[in-house]
């Protein structure tokens, strides 16, 4: 173990308050209603910071700062949409998703267009979840393996084992307030790693924002074999432009406001919904800033190794190591024993916040929505809860298992990974949201149509991001167009197979 007596000191002692909230939340979890939505009891301020954990995640505390190490804040404008989608959804999704006492966002879609519609929801958001999670605890036990020496392979054991547990006893009380914890030492641990580089850094300050900005660290754009090119500002689907990157980050936070359980689950858990949409305020206005902090805590990395060489700081900037791998090399290297284990609390935190909200919500959609809604259906809540309890294990196994894995494959920087993976999973959910909340057309038959030729332009698209076929895009389009192709076949064949107006189910 490298870790210092200190350091190891504040991990055991994170790692024992988040048990013991699992623990101490178990008590009350004696219903489906308690284990789901807490009662329905929570308020905004906690919901919103539970929002700010689960949206920021590892890929903010690591992916971010490695990705605007290694090239800049391009991938930072999508999260410049979070205010305008919040607004959006705040007013015109949030009152159709807590109607009649919902649970899921799923349920909407069975009384917009029908069962089928709903269960295909549900499974495509299980299926991108774990996706999601074995990412997430992927990226943890990087730092893990980094900063303790253990193996990676038991570094995803230990972390995915721990999430579990605390998960499975405490349900959605249990992940709300740790995530409100975990959002408060996650923002704490960036802030020492900052403060340490601007006392180390000559000049301070000034010196990293007058380096940055003088080497385009600060810019949008990308690197080529030709060196630093500026973002477009003009329409195109075969590169990345500031414009297509804004477009994109609408597109995917109108999606996470409307068919994400992750989000909705804690919509329908607020006291109301006015506590509900100033939960999503909070939640932009915390969210945004962190975002744009850990970015410019990749920046500040950046300089601080063109003051103070290393090894590992050259083999990422050369891509003989992963970008991730930076700011784990610069806190068990260069911060002071004590402030290394709150730091990693805080690593360990960002993911915890984003795994243990994603596997309650697979248990919720899995139980609610499939189980209970398709093959169970007239048991007792306790055979419920006692199948979700059974539902959050294998998830967490699925989650270890997805992670194992990613530690055998290679890829580019994550944020890209989870770009690509969350489009080609998204299925096209948010164009059949928004023609269920703002149209009367298009009924069952209808939205089947486009998503089956979702799924195959989903197909082809895999094909081609394998050279299997071409494909004339940028592969970070592929949400954007799936949705375009959800809504010209879904849409377009409602003017051609006609339905009686019985047949249009309405909210």
């Amino acid at each position: 173990m490298l870790l210092h007596p200190i350091d190891l000191t504040v991990l055991v002692v994170y790692f024992g308050l988040m048990l013991a909230l699992g623990v101490y939340f178990s008590r009350t979890n004696n219903s489906t209603e308690q284990y789901f939505l807490g009662g329905r009891n929570f308020s905004g301020w906690v919901i919103g910071l539970s929002l700010v954990g689960t949206s920021i995640s590892s890929i903010t505390f690591l992916a971010y700062p490695g990705d605007a190490f290694k090239t800049n804040w391009l991938r930072f404008l999508p999260n410049l949409m979070l205010p305008i989608a919040v607004l959006i959804a705040a007013w015109h999704f949030l009152p159709k998703l807590r109607r009649d006492g919902s649970v899921t966002a799923y349920e909407f879609l069975e009384k917009r267009y029908g069962p089928a519609i709903r269960g295909y929801g549900a499974v495509a958001f299980i299926i991108a979840q774990i996706t999601r999670v074995s990412m997430i605890l992927y990226l943890i036990s990087l730092v893990i393996q980094t900063i303790t020496g253990l193996d990676a392979h038991l570094s995803v054991l230990v972390a995915g084992m721990f999430v579990a547990i605390y998960t499975i006893l405490g349900g959605i009380e249990a992940v709300v307030w740790t995530d409100v914890i975990q959002t408060i030492v996650l923002i704490s641990g960036g802030l020492f790693c900052i403060t340490v580089i601007i006392l180390q850094v000559p000049g301070g300050l000034p010196t990293i924002i007058e380096t940055a900005w003088q080497a385009d660290k600060l810019s949008v754009g990308d690197y080529s074999t030709s060196g630093y090119q500026p973002a477009s500002w003009q329409p195109s689907l075969i590169e990345k432009t500031a414009l297509m990157m804004l477009l994109i980050g609408l597109i995917s936070w109108l999606t996470e406001y409307s068919s994400n359980q992750n989000t909705v689950q804690r919509f329908c858990a607020s006291k109301s919904e006015q506590e509900a949409r100033k939960a999503m305020f909070i939640c932009a206005l915390v969210s945004v800033p962190t975002w744009a902090f850990f970015m410019f805590l990749g920046t500040a990395l950046w300089v601080f190794f063109q003051h103070f060489p290393s090894e590992a700081a050259a083999q990422v900037l050369d891509g003989s190591a992963k970008a991730e791998e930076i700011l784990p090399h610069f806190i068990t290297n260069y911060l002071p024993h004590g402030v290394i284990g709150l730091v990693i609390a805080a690593a360990i935190a960002a993911a915890m916040s984003s795994l243990d909200s994603s596997i309650n919500a697979i248990a919720t959609v899995t139980t609610h929505d499939l189980y209970r809604r398709f093959m169970k259906t007239d048991q007792e809540d306790r055979h419920y809860l006692n199948f979700a309890r059974i539902v959050t294990t294998i998830a967490g196994v699925l989650m270890i298992v997805g992670a194992l894995y990613l530690i055998e494959t290679s890829t580019t920087t994550l944020q890209d990974l989870a770009t690509v993976l969350t489009a080609l999973l998204a299925g096209g959910l948010l164009t059949i949201y928004l023609i269920g909340f703002f149209s009367k057309r298009c009924n069952t038959i209808h939205i089947a149509l486009g998503i089956a030729a979702t799924m195959i332009y989903t197909v082809w698209t895999i094909l081609s991001s394998r050279d299997v076929v071409n494909y004339p895009f940028d592969l970070y389009y592929t949400g954007l167009l799936g949705n375009v192709v959800m809504f010209v076949v879904a849409y377009g064949s409602s003017f051609v197979i006609r339905s009686k107006p019985e047949e249009v189910i309405t909210p």
